[in-house]
C-alpha cells in the first residue's frame, strides 16, 4: 500500500450557532500515489475537512497530520508541500490570467527557466494561452476553474486538495483535468478530490462518503456499488410521457431512486424489494424491465436513504399552460458579435410547448450567449428571437413577463434576506395583494425556507440558494423557464429534487430551456442543440446524438461520448480544410 500522507484521528469540528457539528469523530487515512474522492450531499462537511487538512481550520477534538506535520501547529510546513484549489474562485478577478500566474509563481518562489516552462505547460493544458491578457473576472466559469487549478500546480505539490474543481467545466475539459491529475498521481502525489460528479468518484481508488458530518463509507468505490448489486434496473419500451411514468415508478413502495436515461428509465430498488411489473407503469405492450450493473451513484443514493420521490409540490401549485402556438421559443439566424469576435453565429431552432430543450457545449462555445439572447438579456447583432410569439427586440418587456429565469451564477440579492428577496421578485413580476402573499407563502412551504427567512442570501447553503433562486423564477407562473446550469455544484440528491420539479412543471405544459454540464441530467431533455465554436453543430434527442456516433470505436456510446465525438469531428474537419 502507498505511504500514508494524511492521518485523521477522532476529528470533531463545530461552528458557533450550529446545533450539530460539521464533522463528528472522524477517522480516516489518505495515501500518496492515488486519488481519494470526497463525496456527500451539501453540508456534509467536505469543505470543512479539506480546510482542516490544509491547516486553515483547527479541529476542536482530535488531530490531523500531513506528511508528519500537525495541521493545527505546523500549518506553514503543510502550506509549503500542498496545493489547494478552493470551491469558490479564489483568485484576483481584477488581474489578468498571466498576472495571476505570476503572483502565484512569486509566492512559490518559482523563477527563471523553470517559471517559463511551467507556464507553457499549464497554459497548454488549460487552453488559456490565447487569454493570458484577459482579466480573470471576465473568464467563463470553466476557464476560471482551469486557472485556479493552474495556480494550485505552480509548484508540484506532495498533496493536492481539489474542492469540486470540475464544477462548471465541460466534459472535454473534465477528461483533460483527469489525465493531468493521473500524471501527478503517477509521481506519488496524494490527491483529495471533492466532487458532485459521481462518475468522477467511480474513477477514484478510494472514496470517503460523508453525511451530516459522519463518515458513512471509506474504501474503493466498487465496494459501495456492490452493496446494491441486483437492485438496478432499466424500464424499457417507454414511449410518450416518460416523466409521468417515472413519477409513478418513484411512488411505488420499494423504488428508492429513478432517473431518465435516454429512452429508458433507470430504477433502483430497496433491499428485498421486487422489481415492478412494467404493465403497472406503462400502458400498452412493449414495455419491459431488465437488470443492469449498479453504478456508484445508485449506491450513493441508497446509502443516504433514497431519493426525493417523484411528485413535485411546486408543480402542484402552478397553473397549467394552455392555448397559444405549439412553438413557444424560436431562434432564427441568431448571431452575436462583440467587436471583431463572433460569439454566436446563425443559431436556428424551435422549442415546442411542454418540451425540455437542452443547450450544450464546451466552455466558451457560445451557448451562454445564445441563451441570453433568447432570454432578452442580450440583443442579437442579426437574426430574431421569439418567445410565445413575441419578438424580443420589439416586445421585450411583454415577453419577459412570460419568462422565468434562473442564472448560472446565483443572481439574487446577497445582502437581502430570503424574505426580502421573495418580496422583491414578487413585486418585479407584478404580483400584488392576496395573490402575492399566497405565492410567497407557497414557495416558503414548498422549499422548506421557513428556518431561513431572516438569513441573507449570501449566507445560505448552496442547495438553499438554488431553491430560493428557483422560487423567485417561477412565482409568477411563467410559460417558459430558462435555467442556466441550475444544478451546478449541488449534490445528486438536490439535482434529483430539482428535476422532480422540472418534470412536474413540464407536465403542466411549461416549456423549459436548460444549459448543463451534467450529461446525466441532459438525458432528461427531449432534444438537445450542441453549440461549438459559436455554431450549432448537432440537434436531436439524446438517443439521436448517441446513435450518430455509434460505431466500432463506440459500440455503446454514452451522451458524454457523443458530446466529445461530435466536437472532435468538427475539429478534424476544420484541420483537414486548413
Amino acid at each position: 500500500m502507498p505511504a500514508s500522507m494524511v492521518r485523521i484521528d477522532g476529528v470533531t469540528k463545530r461552528f458557533p450557532g450550529q446545533a450539530s457539528p460539521a464533522l463528528h469523530d472522524l477517522d480516516a487515512e489518505i495515501h500518496g500515489g492515488r486519488v481519494t474522492g470526497l463525496v456527500g450531499p451539501d453540508g456534509a462537511g467536505k469543505t470543512t475537512l479539506i480546510r482542516l487538512i490544509s491547516g486553515l481550520l483547527v479541529p476542536d477534538v482530535g488531530a490531523i497530520t500531513v506528511a508528519g506535520f500537525d495541521a493545527a501547529t505546523e500549518a506553514d510546513a503543510i502550506h509549503a508541500i500542498a496545493g489547494y484549489m478552493p470551491q469558490k474562485f479564489g483568485l484576483y478577478e481584477d488581474l489578468s490570467v498571466l498576472e495571476n500566474l505570476n503572483l502565484y509563481a512569486d509566492l512559490r518562489g518559482l523563477t527563471g527557466a523553470a517559471r517559463r516552462e511551467t507556464f507553457d505547460r499549464l497554459l497548454a493544458f488549460t487552453d488559456l494561452a490565447r487569454f493570458t491578457g484577459r482579466l480573470s473576472g471576465a473568464l467563463s466559469g470553466g476557464m476560471k476553474q482551469k486557472l485556479g487549478l493552474a495556480c494550485a500546480l505552480i509548484r508540484k505539490p506532495r498533496l493536492l486538495l481539489l474542492d469540486e474543481p470540475s464544477v462548471g467545466v465541460d466534459p472535454i475539459s473534465r477528461r483533460e483535468l483527469w489525465r493531468m491529475v493521473e500524471d501527478l498521481v503517477d509521481d506519488g502525489i496524494a490527491v483529495i478530490w471533492s466532487t458532485a460528479y459521481l462518475d468522477e468518484a467511480e474513477k477514484c481508488e478510494s472514496v470517503l462518503l460523508l453525511n451530516e458530518g459522519e463518515l458513512l463509507f471509506d474504501g474503493p468505490p466498487g465496494e459501495l456499488s456492490a452493496r446494491v448489486a441486483g437492485r438496478s434496473f432499466h424500464l424499457t419500451g417507454v414511449s410518450g410521457r416518460r416523466r409521468a411514468v417515472l413519477a409513478r415508478a418513484l411512488d411505488r413502495d420499494g423504488v428508492i431512486d429513478g432517473v431518465v436515461q435516454g429512452r429508458n428509465l433507470r430504477l433502483v430498488l430497496g433491499e428485498g424489494a421486487d422489481a415492478p411489473d412494467p404493465a403497472d407503469l406503462v400502458a400498452g405492450d412493449g414495455a419491459g424491465i431488465e437488470q443492469v450493473p449498479p453504478r456508484f451513484e445508485d449506491a450513493f443514493v441508497d446509502a443516504l436513504g433514497g431519493g426525493p420521490g417523484g411528485r413535485s409540490a411546486l408543480a402542484a401549485r402552478m397553473q397549467p399552460v394552455t392555448g397559444g402556438d405549439d412553438v413557444v421559443v424560436e431562434a432564427t439566424g441568431l448571431t452575436k458579435r462583440f467587436g471583431s469576435f463572433t460569439a454566436a453565429q446563425d443559431i436556428t431552432f424551435s422549442i415546442r410547448r411542454g418540451e425540455v430543450f437542452g443547450l450544450l457545449g464546451p466552455n466558451g462555445a457560445g451557448k451562454s450567449t445564445t441563451f441570453k439572447m433568447l432570454c432578452g438579456l442580450l440583443q442579437p447583432t442579426r437574426g430574431t428571437a421569439r418567445v410565445t410569439g413575441l419578438d424580443l427586440k420589439t416586445a421585450s418587456s411583454k415577453a419577459r413577463g412570460r419568462i422565468g429565469y434562473m442564472a448560472q451564477k446565483f443572481s439574487l440579492y446577497g445582502m437581502l434576506s430570503v424574505r426580502q428577496n421573495l418580496d422583491f421578485f414578487s413585486g418585479v413580476y407584478g404580483l400584488t395583494g392576496r395573490r402575492r402573499r399566497e405565492r410567497i407563502d407557497g414557495m416558503v412551504e414548498t422549499f422548506g425556507l421557513t428556518p431561513h427567512l431572516d438569513t441573507t442570501a449570501d449566507d445560505l447553503p448552496l442547495g438553499f440558494k438554488q431553491r430560493l433562486a428557483l422560487s423567485c423564477a417561477v412565482m409568477h407562473d411563467p410559460a417558459v423557464l430558462f435555467l442556466d446550469e441550475p444544478t451546478s455544484g449541488v449534490d445528486p440528491l438536490t439535482r434529483r429534487e430539482f428535476w422532480t420539479h422540472i418534470n412536474g412543471m413540464v407536465e403542466k405544459g411549461i416549456t423549459v430551456m436548460v444549459t448543463t454540464h451534467f450529461m446525466d441530467e441532459a438525458e432528461y431533455c427531449d432534444r438537445i442543440a450542441l453549440i461549438y465554436r459559436s455554431r450549432e453543430i448537432a440537434t436531436g434527442s439524446p438517443d439521436d446524438l448517441k446513435e450518430s456516433v455509434r460505431g466500432a470505436a463506440l459500440p455503446d456510446p454514452t451522451l458524454e461520448d457523443a458530446f466529445i465525438a461530435l466536437v472532435r469531428a468538427v475539429d478534424a474537419d476544420e484541420s483537414e480544410a486548413a
